[in-house]
């Protein structure tokens, strides 16, 4: 009983991505990374000699899956989004735009072990995965609470 929705109600919220590629045997295999969507392309951070981008240099083809889940507020939306994705060089401005959804607009605020030690927005190894999807699906299941007659939009 697919309920479709707005795909950009999902893809501005701060919420988790999981990331699927295939490894060298062809088994899948899962990563939840952060991502900013911006004109009709998701951004998710990498390195160069990171596992997920090891393994898309090898096999463009991923999906990635984001679900909004308030379980008290009965919401549950799925977005789906599958192609092929490419390693980009890091693009320090795009990346702080990724890190200001999770971190909040004001960077004198943010962590600075965290930039420093784990963001790494400067560092020449740094890479961006980017997916410009080939197919996108949705389904709103946001009455598993109240039933179908009282649905969200």
């Amino acid at each position: 009983m697919p309920t479709p929705f707005d795909p950009e109600d999902i893809l501005h919220l701060p919420l988790m991505a999981n990331l699927a590629t295939l490894a060298e045997d062809g088994a899948p295999r899962n990563a939840p990374v952060w991502f900013h969507w911006e004109e009709g392309a998701l951004h998710m951070l990498s390195g160069e000699t990171a596992s997920s981008a090891r393994r898309i240099a090898r096999d463009p083809r991923v999906a990635v899956e984001i679900v909004q889940y308030d379980n008290a507020g009965g919401i549950l939306r799925h977005l789906g989004l599958r192609g092929s994705a490419t390693i980009e060089p890091m693009d320090p401005a795009l990346f702080r735009r990724l890190l200001a959804r999770y971190l909040g607009p004001d960077e004198a605020a943010w962590n600075p072990w965290f930039i420093d030690k784990v963001a790494k927005i400067e560092d020449p190894s740094g890479r961006l995965i980017r997916l410009v999807p080939d197919s996108v699906f949705t389904n709103d299941v946001s009455f598993f609470r109240s039933g179908p007659s009282l649905a969200t939009a």
